[in-house]
Order: C-alpha cells, then structure tokens, then sequence
C-alpha cells in the first residue's frame, strides 16, 4: 500500500478539459522523509514509517532527536507507519509527490474532523424536532423527545442518539480521483471534500 502525508491547503475550482467546472480540494503532500522501515524478522510485520513537515528542536523529546538522528534528518510533526509499503526506499529517503501519485489516481484520504464541541440531536442526528409550536411547545422545537419507556424496561437501551460531543473524530473518503498533480510545489488537486479544517494533517493512500 503506497502512501504519503500532506496538509490541507483549502477548496477550489478548476476547468477540465471537457469544460467541466469541478471543486477540488488542495492538498500540500509531502516531502516525506523515510523515517523508520520495520521487517517481518525484528518487528514481527513490515512496513515504512514516513515523517512530514519540520518542527524545533526544543519542542522534541531526546527519544525523538534520537530517533530522527537515525535517519539523518530534522524532527518531524507527524509520524505514521504505512504498512506492506509497494515501493523500495532506504532510511532517510525523501519522498515527494511525484514518486507515489499521478494524475487519474483514486486515493483514499484520512483525516480529523472539524470539531463541533457539544450538539444536541437535531445538529447532531438529523432531529427533526417536535414540529410547530402550537398548544404551550414554545421551547421543545429541537428538543429529543422520550427516549425510552417507563416501568418495562426502566432504563434507557445503550446507543440512544442524543445530544453529546460531536466532531473531532477520524474520518476516511475513499475513491478521490486525483485531477492535477504540481510536483515543483508539492501540490496535489483532489476531486471532492476532505476531512478536517485548513492546516489539518492527512494521510493519503493509493
């Protein structure tokens, strides 16, 4: 499974050749930097740990200076294991856009949600609410309504939609088809919507 990290940039349009406009999202993917590559004889499964975008060295660990000591190279941000890895690399390899994507791939992109904070079931569900606010219903209009009966079974059954803490979560969209890759800027243009808010990490897969 080949992959890469990246950032999202933000949302465009752009034309394609049939005159079509399509909205994008604009997703900075690598460099990367080939960090660690574990095999199946000393760490039970293989796969290549890939590190994306530099952070300062006084907000490292001395386990991480160490660890990125190995591979010669500077902390990194993000660090993220990409199992069975379809390409040969060695350690402190730089992996850039060019080398894993082209244009007319599929990708599947993961990533963090925007967090909501708390929401209550009709932002949160789908509620529809109780409906018009006739006969004395000035407040209940988002309200959950009964959540359960009274004496059988006299208790409320696990996984009841309520109001509670939304977003936040990690979110993975399959089948992007990739329209433009920019190489000389690290840049990668995906039909459709990704997870997460401008400057949220990604992980990228083919």
């Amino acid at each position: 499974m080949l992959g890469i990290l990246g950032k999202k940039v933000g949302m465009t349009s752009i034309f394609l050749e049939d005159g079509k406009n399509v909205a994008c999202t604009v997703i900075e993917a690598g460099p990367c930097v080939v960090t660690q590559i574990k095999s199946n004889e000393t760490d039970g499964y293989s796969s290549v740990q890939l590190g994306f975008d530099d952070k300062k060295e006084k907000n490292t660990s001395r386990a991480e200076l160490g660890h990125f000591k190995k591979a010669a190279t500077t902390p990194k941000r993000e660090v993220v294991e990409f199992r069975n890895f379809d390409k040969e690399v060695k350690l402190g390899d730089i992996l850039s856009v060019a080398d894993i994507i082209a244009e007319g791939d599929w990708l599947s992109v993961t990533g963090t949600s925007k967090g909501r904070g708390f929401q209550g079931v009709v932002k949160r569900h789908g509620f529809g609410g109780v409906g018009e606010a006739t006969h004395g219903q000035d407040d209940r209009q988002r309200a959950p309504g009964s959540i359960g009966a009274c004496s059988t079974p006299s208790r409320v059954f696990k996984g009841m939609r309520m109001g509670g803490q939304m977003g936040g979560n990690q979110v993975k969209v399959q089948n992007l088809e990739v329209v433009k890759v920019m190489p000389e800027k690290n840049v990668v243009l995906v039909r459709g919507a990704v997870p997460g808010a401008k400057g949220g990490y990604l992980i990228i897969t083919k």
